[in-house]
């Protein structure tokens, strides 16, 4: 759809309300309209089991998974429509007419001028395809409390039901598309990992580490996907006691000899998080460090070897689990031992079906992307103090499993000298 097919707004009045705004040309999309075509038809067989008549969706994860427009909330509401016949972004004035460009279906536009206007927006794509709805569904993890009581307000004769838990279980497999992009992260995560490894020296703070990393993994982002946005990569270098929380980030402390080290690189695919992360040391490590680190290794490798098709999250984990308390360990490993890839990042969403944790019962599929990652994070009154991290990213095949991260593991490369 270009200028030529559609006015550049309508319904402009003197105070505008609910317009559309195709404003320039339509940029190449992450994926093809295939893929978003099978997605779109996937979804919209859960209107037909959950006798729905649309979809009015408000989380950024499937905004993006959807329509492929990654939102900036600033406090606005957006969502995706999903009908029988069509998908709809409904968006902010104020971001002009950027999500049309890169939205994957229509959008409608609606302004601040008054506080009903994000529902105006959805009641008009809902006429468009005349829909009187009596059955909606939302998701209640994608709406702050307010936001729900105004849906209620809004839709008041209207059964809105919460189907964000079967959405996301459609989101753990990945497609061929999606596999592609993910596994370009891994690769471009390896980068930015090597730079900083290579820069590593005495008196280099954490933030300029943190720097270069993500100066090399931007441009090789631009590369991969030369039309799309570059937001949120980020890498995190902790040094000392800064090690301790998995995302805590950057700060002006100088690294010093013996320090122990977690590098940690986040490149963002359109919307998609990838990482790698590894422990390293500046210079030769004290026993105990290097004991926990030893340890720390042997569990990673012990969760690769576990992860296969057919394997379940909660056994993976218990075993894993197992094997720290036999170290008298268990009591320092803060969280479970990986997570499904895709469209997540730091600021929204996570398909928390597919996590390795012993409460989750979840069936390793083929084309599902995992991560494995076991952490252990020692209190700074004792020997070894710091955490200790590594973190690769999986994808289950038909075959077994690939690992698309290459960096290597292990005091054997990562003590700097």
């Amino acid at each position: 759809m270009t200028n030529s097919d559609k006015p550049q707004m309508t319904d402009h009045q003197t105070v505008p309300h609910v317009f559309t705004q195709y404003n320039g040309e339509q940029l190449d999309l992450t994926f093809s309209n295939a893929e978003f075509e099978r997605r779109l038809t996937r979804v919209r067989e859960l209107l037909s089991t959950h006798n729905l008549d649309a979809f009015v969706l408000t989380s950024m994860h499937n905004i993006k998974y959807f329509s492929d427009f990654v939102p900036s909330p600033f406090g606005r509401t957006f969502a995706v429509v999903i009908t029988p016949e069509g998908s709809t972004t409904v968006t902010p004035w104020v971001d002009g007419g950027m999500p049309w460009r890169t939205t994957y279906g229509d959008n409608i536009v609606y302004s601040d001028w008054e506080k009903k206007n994000f529902f105006r927006a959805i009641d008009r794509v809902l006429a468009e395809h005349r829909i009187k709805p009596s059955r909606l569904g939302i998701e209640f993890d994608g709406l702050k409390v307010e936001e729900y009581r105004l849906f209620q307000g809004w839709f008041e004769n209207v059964e809105l039901v919460d189907m964000a838990e079967p959405i996301m279980l459609q989101r753990l497999l990945k497609s061929d598309e999606e596999v592609y992009l993910i596994r370009q992260g891994a690769r471009i995560a390896d980068i930015g990992g090597r730079a900083i490894k290579n820069a590593i020296r005495e008196g280099i703070t954490e933030y300029e580490l943190a720097f270069i990393g993500t100066e090399a993994i931007v441009p090789e982002i631009a590369k991969v996907y030369p039309s799309k946005e570059l937001r949120e990569t980020f890498c995190l270098v902790q040094s000392d006691i800064n090690t301790d929380g998995a995302h805590n980030w950057p700060t002006t402390r100088q690294l010093q000899k013996g320090d122990l080290l977690s590098i940690n690189c986040f490149p963002m695919m359109s919307g998609h998080y990838t990482a790698m992360e590894r422990t390293m040391t500046l210079g030769q490590p004290d026993q105990a460090t290097l004991d926990l680190w030893k340890i720390n290794v042997e569990a990673y490798q012990l969760g690769l070897e576990l992860i296969k098709p057919g394997a379940i999250a909660q056994d993976v984990a218990a075993k894993i689990n197992r094997f720290f308390e036999k170290q008298d360990l268990l009591k320092y490993a803060p969280i479970g031992y990986g997570h499904s890839f895709g469209v997540m990042s730091p600021y929204y969403g996570r398909e928390a079906a597919m996590e390795f944790r012993e409460d989750i019962e979840t069936e390793l599929q083929p084309g599902m992307v995992i991560s494995m990652e076991p952490m252990l994070t020692i209190p700074n009154n004792m020997p070894g103090a710091g955490a200790y991290r590594e973190h690769d990213t999986l994808s289950i095949t038909e075959n077994g499993v690939e690992n698309f991260t290459e960096f290597e593991v292990g005091p054997e490369h990562n003590i700097i000298d």
